[in-house]
């Protein structure tokens, strides 16, 4: 290394009495090095000892009150105490290392790559088995005309039955482009899919339910996301279906004349990913799109059982006869979980399977990603990480679309930034712009979609998601008091955690699952021209308005907040006393031998005085009652 040590520590300024400090190297870290001019610079075990030193440390035993990563109360500073940094320190922190430091980072660099590498695996087969568990479902439900809130409600189930975004809006696209689904209906469609599309970091956040603190912040990094997505509904379905606001703008936009068709792009993540996931599962994106654009004349059953020529499974013999699991047309081959002679249970089945080994993929390299870039921070200063990962706004959001774009999914891109935000590497703040630039990214897929069709209006629905997004970062994002509402409701569901960890999962199904099941069915009893329907509708919507009522009532007027923070503080308390009480047992045991040897009483010395103390009882007893 052409930097030497006592060069590139943050007060290498002792060791040169003509050297002035500067005003941020004044807030350093003075007792992370010995003051004495003879330990710089230090030798490689003497930098390993200390490291080791600093590791469990908390910021109150320093004389700056300086936090470093690994601390005991690393998670108790908030961002407004981090102080500022210099690039230069920055730097310093970054570049300037040992040989053998470099040939470690270099390892960890590998390893961390190695586990970046099967988390998109992971990510990948998680969407290809839901595509292949609820395909068919997905592919069903798009294909009808309904009004504005069953189309929202539409676009959440089928991007949550996909695990994608991406896919939902593709298939959107493709359904205006066969002229099976108005544009007007579609814009609706895709911001249901917008919110849908962030229940995969929230499933991600959870990988952090042992760590309270860390699961505080992955939970609020993931659901920033949705906060933003929801409040951008909130007002712009009620001003879309008012003024045609996104409709008439597309179409302004758009010439009248169709225009040649372009080529499908795929992007350079997916090309490396794919080919082994390709491997153990591929889903049948075109049944999905064959369904849906079929207006109910095919189903599921229309594509079983799998009949490949001369029982030979591979993309040329199967082509055609097989169901929602397909062969790789690049390769010829056929993945893993490919059958010849499958029902659409079959398939089920094997998507089910391949759904949880993608859990237990995603769980394992989670772990170790958060453990190896913990050890890799481990003692570097929040001032030095903050300023590494504090840029500006609207670059973040660069940055996030470009990413988004390069990984062809908004999901992967907000799931592998959701780690980063529960260990506290990236803050909050900065998770906020990062999302929304995926946002805008996740758009691209549409925008491609819609040139390899030939149809004005398929364009128009892609532009219409993109518009949709740039509306919603208009109103949330460039106003600090209007950024705030989405990250003051991300810190409270965070907090939520804090008090119960089985928030998590109450939250994905109720806001993803039971919501969009009650509004889509109060909005099929209206479609059915039936007055019966309608009169049924009608009665199930004043009660569950009523019911919001009462319980908005209850929540603000009845104690009904407290009630709740109680019951789940409650839940927690049983789960932690379950979890602890073999540990507090063998505490109890370990306590009470201390005890007898503290009394110098054996056991069975015990046992006999306490066997003697009953016969004498005894006979006292009996001598009372014959007197």
């Amino acid at each position: 290394s052409s930097c030497h040590r006592s060069d590139c520590h943050p007060i290498s300024f002792l060791s040169d009495p003509n050297t002035t400090m500067s005003e941020t190297e004044k807030d350093i870290d003075v007792e992370a090095v010995p003051i004495n001019v003879e330990a710089v610079p230090m030798n490689e075990e003497e930098a390993a000892d200390q490291a080791e030193a600093e590791a469990g440390k908390s910021r109150k035993e320093r004389l700056t009150g300086s936090t470093h990563f690994g601390d005991t109360d690393f998670y108790e500073e908030s961002p407004e105490e981090i102080g500022d940094a210099t690039w230069g320190e920055v730097a310093r922190a970054c570049c300037c290392h040992t040989p053998k430091e470099w040939g470690v980072i270099f390892i960890g660099l590998v390893i961390l790559c190695f586990f970046l590498y099967f988390f998109l695996l992971g990510l990948e087969l998680l969407g290809s088995s839901a595509k292949v568990i609820g395909g068919c479902t997905a592919g069903s439900i798009l294909g009808g005309e309904t009004n504005p809130v069953a189309a929202m409600m539409i676009g959440i189930l089928a991007t949550v039955l996909l695990q994608s975004s991406s896919t939902t809006t593709s298939i959107i696209v493709s359904l205006v482009g066969a002229g099976s689904i108005e544009v007007r209906q579609a814009i609706y469609m895709i911001m249901g899919a917008n919110i849908g599309t962030s229940v995969t970091n929230t499933i991600v956040a959870m990988g952090h339910l042992g760590n309270g603190d860390e699961l505080e912040r992955a939970f609020a990094g993931a659901t920033v996301h949705d906060m933003f997505n929801f409040l951008s509904v909130l007002i712009l379905l009620p001003l879309e279906a008012a003024t045609g606001y996104l409709y008439r703008l597309t179409k302004a936009m758009l010439p009248d004349q169709a225009f040649d068709k372009g080529d499908k792009w795929e992007g350079p993540i997916k090309k490396i990913v794919s080919p082994l996931g390709n491997r153990i599962i591929k889903a049948n994106k075109d049944l999905i799109k064959e369904i849906s654009v079929s207006e109910g004349k095919i189903s599921c059953a229309d594509y079983y059982p799998v009949n490949c020529t001369d029982g030979i499974e591979s993309y040329d013999t199967c082509k055609g006869h097989y169901g929602l699991i397909a062969c790789d047309k690049k390769t010829g081959l056929c993945p893993a979980f490919f059958q010849n002679g499958a029902s659409s249970h079959d398939d089920q089945v094997s998507g089910g399977v391949c759904l949880v080994l993608a859990l237990f993929i995603l769980i394992v390299c989670l772990i170790g990603l958060v453990t190896l870039l913990q050890k890799m921070l481990l003692g570097t200063s929040t001032r030095i990480i903050y300023k590494a990962t504090n840029i500006n706004g609207y670059l973040a959001m660069i940055i996030g679309c470009g990413i988004t774009i390069l990984v062809q999914s908004s999901s992967i891109t907000t799931s592998t930034l959701t780690p980063l935000v529960g260990m506290g590497v990236v803050q909050l703040e900065q998770m906020f712009p990062l999302t929304l630039g995926a946002n805008i990214g996740t758009t691209f897929t549409a925008i491609m979609a819609a040139l390899v069709s030939d149809k004005i209006t398929a364009m128009q629905t892609a532009l219409a998601h993109l518009f949709f997004n740039i509306s919603g970062i208009l109103i949330w994002y460039p106003i600090p008091f209007m950024r705030n509402v989405p990250l003051n409701l991300a810190r409270k569901l965070g907090k939520a955690t804090r008090i119960w960890r089985g928030f998590p999962i109450v939250y994905i199904l109720v806001m993803f699952f039971l919501v969009p099941l009650v509004l889509l069915g109060l909005s099929a009893c209206f479609e059915q021209n039936s007055k019966g329907f309608t009169v049924l509708g009608s009665f199930l919507t004043i009660g569950v308005c009523a019911g919001l009522g009462y319980y908005l009532f209850w929540w603000y007027k009845r104690d009904g907040k407290a009630k709740c923070v109680t019951c789940m503080a409650n839940r927690q308390r049983r789960r932690d006393a379950s979890t602890q009480l073999p540990d507090n047992m063998e505490y109890i045991k370990a306590e009470l031998e201390r005890l007898r040897e503290h009394t110098g009483l054996a056991e069975d010395e015990e046992e006999e005085a306490d066997e003697e103390t009953g016969k004498a009882d005894d006979k006292e007893a009996e001598t009372s009652s014959e007197e």
